[in-house]
């Protein structure tokens, strides 16, 4: 059901134009992205394709409607893959993702510092 209204959040973003808001949990975020997406983007980093990593540029550049919901963004590309990006949406909960989004959005705009 929470996946079901973060898509609903998402296209009505779309539609309307403004952001959706997530109550995700960044921290936990962290030990899920520390589990499962680390290996691939430590850092921010991506070790397939150097050119898309998690750094703000290459999100805007490289991940769909990511200027529309940036977490939104994220939670769709974390869930369904593309490219050598595998999907999590079947190994992972619909908060989980949620969390990693909020964890790498949080992180994005630190610069991965």
């Amino acid at each position: 059901m929470r996946r079901f209204l973060s898509l609903i959040a998402f296209c009505l973003a779309l539609v309307l134009g403004a952001a959706p808001s997530f109550a995700a949990d960044a921290t936990h975020g962290a030990q899920i992205f520390s589990a499962n997406c680390a290996a691939c983007h430590m850092g921010g980093g991506n070790v397939v394709n150097a050119e898309r990593t998690l750094k703000q540029d290459a999100l805007e550049a490289y991940l769909a409607n990511y200027s529309a919901g940036h977490e939104a963004a994220i939670v769709y590309q974390v869930t369904n893959g593309k490219n050598a990006m595998p999907a999590f949406g079947g190994k992972l909960s619909g908060p989980d993702i949620e969390d990693v989004a909020a964890y790498i959005e949080s992180q994005t705009i630190k610069g991965w510092a």
